[in-house]
Order: C-alpha cells, then sequence, then structure tokens
C-alpha cells in the first residue's frame, strides 16, 4: 500500500512540476509574441516664433550642435550597445501646417518596430490614422492621432541611413 502511495504521490508530483514548467513556458513564449509598439522617442517638435533664433539659442546656450533641422542626439541601444540610435530635437515655425490636424504647439515622434504591422493593429483599435505610411532611405513614417488631439509621428527608423544622410549634410549630433 505504501508503495502504490508513493508511486501516486511521485506521479501527482511530476504532473504538477511539468504542469508549472509548461505554463511559464507557455507565459515566456506568449510575452516574446507581442508585437513591439513604441520603442524609444524618435523626435521632439514644437512650434515657435524664430526657428533660426531659438536653434542659436540652443547652440549658445545649452550646447546642441544645431544645423537648419534642429539637432541630433546620438544614443546608444539597450539590447545591443554596438548599434546607434538617434533622437531628433526640431523647431518649426510657428504657422507650420505639419502639425495638422493638432491644434497643439509640439508633436513627438516615437521610434517603433514593424511599422505596417502596427499600423494594421492601431486601425482594428480604432485609432485615427492622418496619412499612409511614407518611406525614405532613413525610415517609414506615419501620423496618428491620441484622444486629445495630439498628432504623433511614428517612425520605423533605419539607422543605418539616418546616420549617413547626417554626414552628407555635414552634421554633428549632439551626444
Amino acid at each position: 500500500m505504501k508503495k502504490i502511495t508513493l508511486i501516486i504521490l511521485a506521479l501527482a508530483t511530476s504532473f504538477s512540476f511539468g504542469f508549472a514548467f509548461k505554463s511559464i513556458i507557455v507565459n515566456n513564449s506568449n510575452d516574446n509574441n507581442k508585437m513591439k509598439r513604441v520603442t524609444s522617442i524618435g523626435g521632439i517638435f514644437f512650434k515657435c516664433k524664430d526657428p533660426k533664433k531659438m536653434r542659436e539659442w540652443y547652440k549658445t546656450h545649452l550646447g546642441l550642435n544645431t544645423n537648419q533641422y534642429g539637432t541630433v542626439f546620438e544614443w546608444r541601444h539597450a539590447e545591443d550597445s554596438s548599434k546607434k540610435g538617434f533622437s531628433q530635437w526640431s523647431p518649426f515655425a510657428e504657422k507650420t501646417k505639419y502639425f495638422e490636424p493638432s491644434t497643439k504647439e509640439f508633436m513627438i515622434n516615437y521610434r517603433v518596430e514593424n511599422l505596417e504591422a502596427l499600423v494594421e493593429e492601431l486601425k482594428k483599435e480604432g485609432v485615427t490614422i492622418t496619412d499612409t505610411i511614407e518611406t525614405y532611405e532613413y525610415g517609414k513614417f506615419v501620423h496618428i492621432m491620441d484622444i486629445e488631439g495630439n498628432k504623433i509621428e511614428l517612425w520605423e527608423p533605419n539607422d543605418i541611413e539616418y546616420e549617413k544622410l547626417g554626414n552628407q549634410l555635414g552634421s554633428q549630433t549632439t551626444k
């Protein structure tokens, strides 16, 4: 009788451990299959009266390496520090139409992975997509609206080409 009880107890214990192990594996694999959405800030854009003077002020007083577009902050990817990443800072003329249909004075650009798949998910979720995906050598872009009317730019970057473009323009990054 003791032998049968021990066998049943051993089987029950192995079953329990197997079930717990499978639950851990399934939960971890579900996390890995979940689509990444925003991975970091790609840029900060804001309206001002005189973008040129604003760029000069930030260059003089805060040491930003500005060019005709603003400045680019260079950083390293957390998952692979051998890869560079970039975030753009840009003052825009206060009369710019680029932020429309938003009436706000700013726009944030978020870096994303797999823009096409993300846009499809956002459509299913009822998010307002204001335009179609545009593709350039340095990445893909699309604009969406949040629930308070802020226009958001989503960017799937190609950091290698983005850096090449900056080098062609003679730009220096702010580090």
